[in-house]
């Protein structure tokens, strides 16, 4: 049996007792720590990511009641209790909510943030030329990674999923040698460029 189904199917007592009694007894819930990927409001549920297990797991709105929301923003990072269920993963109980690095922290509102995101495109006439750099890492299903230059590893750059595709490459893997054209985004280095090296 995986590590992961012996976590599932023997949850230790301190999960168990989180749980609650709506809860049938059988029902071993995980602790997760993962962030969100996108939710509809609209349709009431919405799926989150973590490298803690494999899938994308449910988040139903009627979960986030206890914390005075109907919905979670894109990038929210979401610690919870979920259960493995016959159609996959599903958060039972949201334990914590942490709003910093979400795309849009107040959903009722039009988004400033969209706005000042910046699209690596735009910034192909000021970024240098392409430069040999390698994958710190990356995450295709959160849409981006760091990369490091070879010469000076102190810094990362960004890079996203967008800019991956545009390069002519599905997804990257630690270490991976890549040439990238860089500029100065808003929060630091962007790769607005790469090529496989």
């Amino acid at each position: 049996m995986s590590s992961r189904g012996e976590m599932l199917a023997d949850p230790n007592s301190a999960l168990k007792a989180e749980q609650g009694s709506s809860r049938p007894d059988d029902e071993a819930l995980i602790k997760v720590t993962g962030r969100m990927k996108w939710f509809d409001a609209t349709r009431g549920f919405g799926f989150l990511v973590s490298d803690q297990v494999k899938g994308d797991v449910l988040v139903h709105f009627s979960i986030l009641r206890e914390h005075d929301r109907r919905s979670l923003p894109e990038g929210a990072v979401v610690e919870c209790l979920v259960a493995e269920l016959d159609r996959g993963l599903q958060a039972r109980k949201i334990l914590s909510i942490d709003l910093s690095e979400a795309v849009n922290p107040d959903h009722h509102q039009p988004s400033a943030s969209n706005s000042q995101r910046v699209d690596p495109s735009q910034l192909l006439d000021e970024a240098g030329d392409f430069e040999p750099v390698r994958v710190k890492w990356f995450n295709r299903l959160k849409g981006y990674g760091f990369l490091v230059r070879e010469e000076d590893d102190s810094q990362d750059i960004f890079v996203h999923m967008e800019t991956v595709r545009r390069g002519g490459l599905g997804d990257l893997e630690p270490d991976q040698p890549l040439n990238a054209r860089i500029a100065s985004g808003r929060k630091g280095p962007l790769a607005v460029e790469v090529e496989p090296r």
